[in-house]
């Protein structure tokens, strides 16, 4: 498995900036499946304590109006350099030979206005969540998820016949 922790150009503005993916090889009849972690929940406290002036800009479309709320979602879904890091070696230590790839990396701030948070995401039949907090050896004292789409990637049976044609 490889492990890429991307250094941030920039002091981070917050402690809660961090955001990953990991790349499962074989999952649910695909291979190399690239699933986002985020941390479904919060506080409320942390949630009021979150100071978003300067942390998010304009929208990514000029000329139109976004909702804050979910560009603030994103920031609290994202992990701290603590986190980060348990997180990386709970991963190390029960998936190392099912994962390719892990990235981390800093968000990038300001974050754009009106962005879809990953926790606002409706399940369906080709995206899904992973509940690591439901693993009974998921020990670590914050819930984290990972969102999938399985229509972003190939069958394993059509890539093994393409590779024998």
């Amino acid at each position: 498995m490889e492990i890429n922790i991307l250094s941030p150009a920039a002091p981070l503005p917050v402690t809660r900036a961090w955001v990953m993916s990991m790349t499962i090889r074989s999952f649910k009849g695909r291979r190399d499946v690239e699933v986002h972690l985020f941390r479904p929940s919060w506080s409320e406290a942390e949630e009021a304590a979150l100071d978003s002036h300067g942390l998010i800009g304009e929208p990514l479309s000029p000329g139109t109006s976004g909702d804050p709320s979910g560009s603030r979602r994103i920031i609290l879904e994202a992990f701290t350099t603590e986190e980060r890091d348990q997180l990386v070696a709970y991963l190390k230590e029960h998936y190392a030979s099912r994962l390719t790839g892990l990235v981390c990396a800093p968000l990038d701030f300001p974050v754009p206005l009106g962005l879809t948070p990953l926790s606002a995401m409706d399940e369906g039949k080709s995206i899904g969540l992973i509940r690591f907090e439901r693993i009974p050896h998921y020990q670590l004292p914050f819930p984290t998820r990972g969102l999938y789409d399985l229509s972003q990637h190939r069958p394993i049976v059509d890539a093994q016949a393409q590779a024998e044609g």
